[in-house]
């Protein structure tokens, strides 16, 4: 048997012996670390907003800018990872990313436009998905597909550090300050990757640009971008945006938005890779299906909820169904595109982003033009009920043809 993307691999062997945990842990710490680093953004929101007077439609705009830079360099990534492969592609990323936010602490943000160009360097770290996952993925067969991927990508528990630790230092030292105090971990974790992560023995063929971009010619590769859209476009927005809702919704400080944003995020991230062995064990498909009606019913409830425990309650519910859905859709990318997984993961991923942009801009739109969060929750219910019915439309053709011939469920 081969891996996903033509790597050796012992036939049915256990997931810790099928692949390399050292190269794993790499994935999953420089993951973790581009992901905090890619939302602060958010948590330190409501003390930049203060200090340079902006509108609710810029705050969104703000948290919202690294999400979309983000998504557009996941392609980049992608197709770095098939040339130069993820680990060398990994090592650019961070040091753009380290370099990027020294040069902004060093100098200063003064003005709105200055923080939209620190929110597109950080795009560099939210790219760091379409590299974390085949750099830990290439090791691993179909079967642990769902498992690696989602232990690798439990990165995104990254934005839990960023709410958790922002705010406070941010009272402490201003939120400048902050931005030089996150290069200290990404330095420690980029010498930790340097030396224990490796490239799996496949190599990828050298491609044409517009083989690349072949993936898109097939109608899968849209409906999975399409739901990843939803699943962590929903996750990474709600993280980036919450901090700011919690603050002018409830008026809390930002430290204890800081806190309540956390455990929103956290319940997601711990989740992601049992979306992805739930996906391994009965089926990616089945798995989207709950996590959409779940993720639609928790985000419509928002803006009825009486008060914060209600919200909390709420968004923590949203967040696990979310998270769940996140480790799903990585379960199915692999059997179906296992020869492009570099670049469908960058696709997928920028998929992700462009939909997490959609959520944070458009909160701040919809609390800027109606005075109230509730339009872009209740559109972004909407658009988690058309994925499910999408998903109910292909999910018969799908379980005829690409997942018979791979012989896995899904």
């Amino acid at each position: 048997m081969t891996n996903a993307s033509g790597g050796a691999a012992a036939p049915q062997s256990s997931f810790w012996k099928s692949g390399h945990w050292p190269t794993l842990l790499a994935a999953f710490l420089y993951f973790d670390l581009a992901f905090m680093v890619w939302v602060i953004l958010g948590p330190l929101a409501p003390a930049i907003s203060e200090d340079l007077g902006l509108t609710p439609a810029q705050k969104g705009l703000m948290v919202a800018v690294p999400t979309l830079a983000g998504a557009l360099l996941r392609i980049t990534n992608g197709i770095l990872v098939d040339d130069i492969g993820p680990k060398r592609a990994g090592a650019i990323s961070q040091i753009v990313v380290i370099g990027g936010l020294f040069y902004a602490w060093f100098n200063g943000v003064h003005s709105f436009e200055g923080v939209l160009g620190l929110g597109v360097v950080l795009g560099f770290a939210g790219a760091s998905f379409a590299i974390a996952l085949p750099l830990a993925g290439r090791w691993y067969p179909p079967e642990h597909q769902g498992k690696a991927m989602g232990l690798a990508g439990m990165g995104n528990s990254g934005t839990v550090l960023a709410a958790l630790l922002a705010p406070a230092l941010a009272k402490a030292f201003g939120w400048n300050a902050v931005l030089g105090l996150a290069c200290i971990p990404l330095a420690i974790v980029f010498v930790i990757y340097m030396i224990i992560a490796k490239d799996a023995p496949y190599v990828a063929t050298p491609k044409t640009a517009s083989r690349y971009f072949a993936p898109l010619k097939s109608a899968d590769a849209w409906w999975l971008m399409a739901f990843y859209a939803v699943t962590f476009g929903g996750f990474v927005g709600l993280a980036a945006s919450l901090p700011i809702y919690f603050t002018d919704q409830f008026h809390l400080t930002p430290v204890m938005a800081g806190y309540c944003t956390a455990g929103c995020v956290f319940a997601g991230s711990l989740v992601r890779p049992l979306g992805g062995a739930l996906a391994d064990r009965v089926g990616g498909i089945k798995v989207l299906m709950m996590v959409f009606v779940v993720a639609a019913i928790a985000l419509a409830g928002v803006p009825q909820a009486a008060g914060l425990t209600a919200a909390l309650g709420l968004f923590v519910i949203a967040m696990l169904a979310l998270g769940i859905g996140n480790g799903s859709v990585f379960q199915l990318v692999p059997q179906r595109f296992s020869a492009e997984i570099g670049v469908m993961t960058g696709l997928v991923g920028m998929a992700g982003g462009i939909g997490g942009f959609y959520l944070a801009s458009s909160l701040g739109f919809a609390k800027q033009w109606t005075g109230s969060f509730a339009p872009g929750f209740y559109i972004f219910a909407g658009l988690a009920l058309i994925a499910l019915a999408a998903l109910m439309f292909v999910k018969g053709q799908w379980r005829r043809t690409w997942a018979a011939a791979e012989g896995v469920r899904i």
